[in-house]
């Protein structure tokens, strides 16, 4: 079943859109990612460890999920289908596993929070907290992934697509034989 082009391209257009943000979003987490790593500064490092909080729950949270249900809506409603080729399970796979990560990572994140946003957290406390930049550099690795394997859609569809592919070139073929007398 495929979307009427109309819905199609509105579809298309809310998950590039989203897509791009969640990775626009993540830029930013790291922007201040870097500042917390590098920054000798208390209140810089409570200011980064408050914003990467704030980014991640409100910003880049929500992105990763609408991004995965947009995902979700363009394989099913498209000629691409979710099982048919292996860059769209691919994408769909590093997706639910960047979520799941984000999700797991949003706790240490939420921790740093607490422990930089408590006025009785020593300066020298505060330099010791440590940061998230291998995850947030290697998640953004991996969105950039994704978002280079669903512009260039490489070749390869799985055996479920191949199998599809053959059962619509046979229905098409039986319908051409019986509409010519």
């Amino acid at each position: 079943m495929t979307m009427p082009p109309g819905l199609r391209k509105f579809a298309l257009t809310a998950h590039v859109t989203l897509s791009v943000g969640w990775i626009g979003a993540a830029a930013a987490y790291i922007a201040l990612d870097v500042a917390a790593a590098t920054s000798q500064d208390a209140e810089t490092l409570r200011a980064a460890y408050v914003g990467m909080e704030m980014i991640a729950r409100y910003v880049i949270v929500p992105l990763a999920f609408a991004s995965l249900l947009t995902g979700l809506v363009m394989s099913v409603g498209t000629k691409w289908g979710l099982l048919r080729h292996y860059w769209v399970l691919i994408s769909l796979l590093l997706t639910i596993i960047a979520t799941v990560v984000l999700l797991v990572e949003t706790q240490t994140i939420s921790h740093l929070a607490d422990i930089a946003a408590d006025p009785t957290t020593s300066n020298d406390g505060l330099r010791t907290l440590g940061t998230t930049l291998v995850h947030s550099v290697g998640g953004t690795a991996v969105l950039l992934v994704i978002l280079v394997l669903n512009m260039y859609k490489p070749r390869g569809m799985t055996r479920y697509g191949w199998r599809k592919q053959h059962e619509q070139h046979r229905k098409q073929k039986a319908q051409r034989a019986v509409a010519i007398p």
